[in-house]
């Protein structure tokens, strides 16, 4: 039986590197080729990096469609100098895989994970389920919850939202979101824009804009027209910044929290 020797505890290296094994099936296809199956990746946090990327055995990476790359970005990745073009499917991704300097991941090989750097693979899969943007961090939760909380909202001193039926979002590290039902939202004072972003842990999210102008800032309200499973309860619903506008829950103004959301107008 192989066993994963990897167990316990983070781990940090000299370099700065937090890494620990995880359990999860993965695997990466790009170009319809299957070039990493793993059943014994580890999850690797650069410093200064808020979220995780995955290294794999050697003995679970298709090696042979890796070349030594023709123009590596040395001193990127914690300071890697091995980086490989990816060459499948008659394609080639630069530098689209690299090692750690650190001796304790020497025996692993990490990907690029998003395609719109144009080196990372087209598609990950955990167990049976495609994962975008980046890997879910096993650290971070996310939960969407139905709530009667009396929730108003207003953007530059305009009322345009009042429920007593919201879902709350609580994300690891980031303010209460509050989903609303677009009835009760004033869909009308907001244009959409084709600003959309991705999320691991929620799906792909529509945006709009504020009509009234001033300060606020672009793509102040967004909704997950098909979220994933796990916050399905957000489906249609839609949700302000709490960076940008002035939410009031059951009689109390929010103060304005300052995230790395935080966009200037």
């Amino acid at each position: 039986m192989t066993t994963n020797s990897f167990a316990g505890p983070p781990h940090h290296t000299p370099e700065g590197i937090v890494w620990e094994p995880s359990g999860r099936w993965v695997r990466g296809r790009t170009a319809g080729v299957t070039v990493v199956d793993s059943r014994r990746p580890v999850l690797v946090w650069e410093p200064g990096v808020p979220v995780p990327l995955y290294a794999f055995p050697r003995g679970e990476v298709r090696e042979d469609l890796l070349r030594p790359a023709e123009n590596p970005p040395t001193g990127t990745h914690t300071g890697s100098t091995v980086f490989y073009d990816l060459e499948a499917g008659g394609e080639i991704r630069a530098n689209a895989a690299w090692t750690f300097p650190s001796d304790a991941l020497a025996d692993h090989i990490a990907f690029e994970w998003s395609r719109r750097t144009g080196t990372g693979l087209d598609h990950w899969y955990e167990e049976e389920e495609e994962i975008f943007v980046h890997p879910r961090d096993p650290h971070k939760r996310v939960d969407a919850l139905l709530s009667s909380r009396h929730v108003q909202v207003e953007v530059g001193g305009t009322p345009v939202a009042d429920t007593r039926r919201p879902v709350l979002l609580f994300e690891t590290g980031l303010p209460t979101r509050y989903y609303l039902p677009r009835e009760d939202v004033r869909l009308d004072l907001f244009e959409p824009t084709d600003h959309s972003t991705g999320c691991p842990y929620k799906g792909t999210a529509a945006y709009w804009s504020w009509r009234g102008g001033g300060d606020v800032p672009a793509d102040v309200l967004w909704s997950y027209p098909d979220p994933l499973p796990a916050v399905g309860a957000v489906k249609g619903l839609l949700a302000f910044y709490n960076e940008a506008v002035d939410i009031t829950v059951d009689g109390e103004r929010l103060e304005r929290p300052v995230t790395h959301f935080t966009r200037r107008p």
